[in-house]
């Protein structure tokens, strides 16, 4: 809210420089704006009293939009990578994927680990469930377990995070 469209009876006023101009009447404050040529603007509206400033509105607004794009640039989006394996896998491609897991996390995103089930090999699913915890246990180092393996369908899943 700037100039005119602050109807509080009463508001803390910070000066163009940062300094405290106390807590007056609104009306008092767009005096002391207009005189300044300046705009009042309202940066804390739930504070008691709501807390106003004097700035030139058009600078302040260009100012906000920068602080958002600069948090926007600096902001990651953690991705989720999936690493399918299936029951009888052999160890060297299983150390592959580890490997390739391991780059993931590194790299700050989450890995889903799928191990997919297909005819035959549904009957064994309990059996199957130590190459999943083989998979987490070599990569203990720099991960940890978000979510448990949980059979979903024809697949058991687990996800692991990096370690903070």
């Amino acid at each position: 809210m700037i100039n005119e469209q602050i109807r509080d009876r009463e508001i803390r006023l910070i000066g163009e420089n940062g300094e405290q101009l106390g807590i007056m009447s609104a009306r008092d404050a767009m005096k002391i704006a207009e005189e300044a040529g300046l705009d009042l603007v309202k940066i804390a509206p739930a504070a008691k009293p709501p807390v106003c400033k004097i700035v030139d509105y058009g600078k302040y607004r260009y100012e906000q939009i920068r602080k958002e794009k600069e948090a926007r640039r600096k902001q990651k989006t953690v991705e989720i990578k999936e690493i399918r394996l299936s029951p009888n896998i052999d160890t060297n491609d299983l150390n592959t994927k580890v490997n390739a897991a391991r780059k993931f996390l590194t790299k700050g995103d989450k890995v889903k680990v799928t191990l997919r089930f297909r005819g035959r090999e549904m009957a064994h699913m309990n059996n199957s469930k130590h190459i999943l915890d083989d998979f987490a246990q070599s990569l203990s180092d720099i991960s940890v377990i978000e979510k448990a393996p949980k059979v979903e369908g024809r697949s058991m899943t687990m996800f692991l995070t990096e370690k903070r």
